[in-house]
């Protein structure tokens, strides 16, 4: 998997492309321990390049959009392909995260 991390204003993006899996996650779950704070706790995650996730992907991004909530912010997810929506509403997690269709979009809802 690919992780690409950009500022934008006050919100950092992270792009992931690739499968992202348990092999994966350990840097994933590095990168919000290390760079989630109280002044950069908005995060968008931009699946649009992933084609697979299982469990692991699902449980770093929950400590994620934990980690951004306990620092005052969020964690916003965008561009799901078919296959990553249909783990994510038959898992229930589509409910307990902010999923929008485009960055843009994501970027509002802050």
């Amino acid at each position: 998997m690919d992780m690409n991390v950009i500022a934008n204003d006050n919100v950092r993006i992270i792009r992931l492309s690739g499968r992202f899996d348990a092999f994966e996650t350990p840097a994933t779950n590095k990168w919000f321990e290390t760079n989630v704070s109280a002044t950069e706790s908005r995060i968008v995650v931009d699946l649009s390049g992933v084609n697979f996730l299982d469990s692991a992907a699902l449980a770093s991004l929950v400590k994620g959009m934990k980690r951004c909530r306990e620092h005052g912010g969020d964690l916003v997810l965008c561009n799901f392909q078919q296959s990553v929506r249909i783990i994510f509403e038959l898992t229930g997690l589509n409910k307990a995260f902010k999923i929008t269709d485009n960055e843009e979009a994501a970027l509002k809802a802050f």
